[in-house]
Parts: C-alpha cells; sequence; structure tokens
C-alpha cells in the first residue's frame, strides 16, 4: 500500500492538537499564534517543509531489513523515555537465563548481558540481527519470530519484549510465547508504543529511498487488552509504567517546523507503556 507523505496535513493536525489541549485554559496569545499558524497554513501564506515523497508500508521483514541501515543512528524520544524505566526493572534482577525477543539491533540484549545474564537474542530480520552481534557480541542470537519464539517451554528466567508488541495485530499470541519459554517464578518484562500515541499520530516513517518513506504497521493495543493477553497466560502484573513525552522532537521533522505547537500537542503525554509481569511459582 502507498500513499503520499502529507506535510501540510500533519502539521495542522498537530496545530489543531495543541489548540484542542489547551482552548480551556491556555494563554490567550499562545491560541491566537496556533490560529495565525493555521489560518497560513491553509492559504498557503505559509510555507511548509517540503515532503515530496511517497510513503509505503512494508511487512516487518522487509521493512526492517531496510531500517536497519540507519535505525541506531536516529534519536528516538520513544527509546529515551522506555530505556530509563527497563533498565530499572532489571537492576531489581537476579543475573540467570534471559530472552530479548525481537531483540532488533541489541540494544536490550547488550543491557542484559552487562548485567551478567546469559542472553539470547531472537529477531525476525537477519539484517538487525547482524547489528545487534556487533553491540553483543557474548550473546547468542536465533533467528525467529515473536509469534514462534524457537526457545523451549520454561527455558529462560527472564525475557524482555522491547516496542515489538506494536506490529502484532493482536497480543495473545505474542504475551502467551513469552509466557511459555519463562520458567515459574520468572519475569517478562515488555515495553510498547503507547496507544495515545498511536491513536494520535499512528505509524513511525523512516527513509527508504531518496524521494520515499515507508513504514511498518503499528496496531493499537489498549492496556485492557494488555491486561487480557496476561490474563490468559496466567501471568501476574507486578507493575505498568508510562513514561511522559520528553520534549525532544525529530531534528531536521516537520515537527521541530512548528516547535511551539508540538510541544502543547504532546506535553505531560505518555508515549511508552512498559509492563512488569511475572510467570507465578
Amino acid at each position: 500500500m502507498s500513499g503520499e507523505f502529507r506535510v501540510r496535513e500533519m502539521v495542522l493536525g498537530i496545530e489543531g492538537l495543541a489548540l484542542l489541549r489547551h482552548a480551556g485554559d491556555g494563554d490567550e496569545t499562545f491560541l491566537q499564534e496556533r490560529m495565525t499558524e493555521m489560518r497560513r497554513f491553509v492559504l498557503d501564506e505559509e510555507k511548509v517543509p517540503d515532503g515530496g515523497a511517497t510513503v509505503s508500508e512494508l511487512d516487518a521483514a522487509e521493512g526492517y531489513a531496510i531500517w536497519s541501515a540507519v535505525y541506531d543512528s536516529l534519536p528516538s524520544s520513544y527509546i529515551e523515555v522506555e530505556e530509563p524505566v527497563v533498565h530499572s526493572i532489571l537492576d531489581g534482577l537476579e543475573t540467570g537465563v534471559a530472552l530479548d525477543a525481537a531483540c532488533g539491533t541489541g540494544r536490550q540484549t547488550r543491557a542484559l548481558t552487562e548485567r551478567g545474564h546469559r542472553t539470547i537474542g531472537v529477531d525476525q530480520s537477519p539484517q538487525m540481527m547482524a547489528k545487534a552481534r556487533e553491540h553483543a557480541p557474548d550473546a547468542e542470537f536465533r533467528v525467529g519470530r515473536l509469534e514462534r519464539l524457537p526457545l523451549d517451554d520454561d527455558s529462560v528466567d527472564l525475557a524482555v519484549c522491547s516496542l515489538a508488541m506494536t506490529h502484532l495485530p493482536e497480543l495473545a499470541t505474542g504475551v502467551a510465547e513469552l509466557a511459555r519459554v519463562v520458567r515459574p517464578g520468572g519475569r517478562i518484562v515488555v515495553s510498547d508504543m503507547h496507544p495515545f500515541v498511536i491513536a494520535l499520530q499512528g505509524q513511525c516513517h523512516f527513509v527508504r529511498g531518496a524521494d520515499e518513506l515507508a513504514f511498518v504497521r503499528n496496531h493499537l493495543h489498549l492496556p485492557s487488552r494488555y491486561l487480557d493477553a496476561f490474563g490468559r497466560a496466567g501471568l501476574r502484573v507486578r507493575g505498568c509504567h508510562e513514561p511522559l513525552f520528553n520534549g525532544r522532537l525529530a531534528p531536521g521533522g516537520y515537527e521541530e517546523f512548528i516547535a511551539d505547537a508540538a510541544r502543547a500537542a504532546w506535553d505531560g503525554l505518555p508515549i511508552v507503556v512498559v509492563w512488569d509481569v511475572e510467570v507465578p511459582a
């Protein structure tokens, strides 16, 4: 599926979200600035950054094969707020055998090995896994999918899955697989894109070519659906963390062009959710 990267519509949407969130109690000058900017964009008096690109939806295998080349070089507000929460949970756990499910370029694989775990990284993308081997050379890596992990039942003490469940149309299968491979008494740490972000912004685009963007679809998973999936898998929730937007806008992106509106639109909203669950002993 292909479409067009509509920068003006995105700019107007962010301006509108800032207005929606602050119309009732916002500073009058700020509100008037938003109205003035929107009027200029609508009338083409204010030119937006050139989109100039088509957008294609790719499956996870093809998408991450392309994304792997630049994934680690791109600043990410999602990762910046997610990692401290995940790592604080990991710091409180005893060492053992750990799984990094959908390990990508291995940022959590490295975090697990640095904490003394014997770590197995699993990902369906050989290109992403090649990067992971560079970041965590002491870990073991296996090609596999989150929905069918290449591990035996009850074979690890800890499983981590970071920002990957959003690519699954439904949660039950992925959660059940994590529960299957973790021993009784073990822990599972899952981070995901917050449903607020996906409902409001949708997809995360990356550069595919000189004049083309692409994305791997993010599916919206409400907390109630996570709780249902955990319950079906027999897991017990220990904690749920929702770190907030930290003010970072993607450098060079369209939101930097309307920074005041963008920060007002996202300020105070959770952008990631982190679940800390355990397999009952």
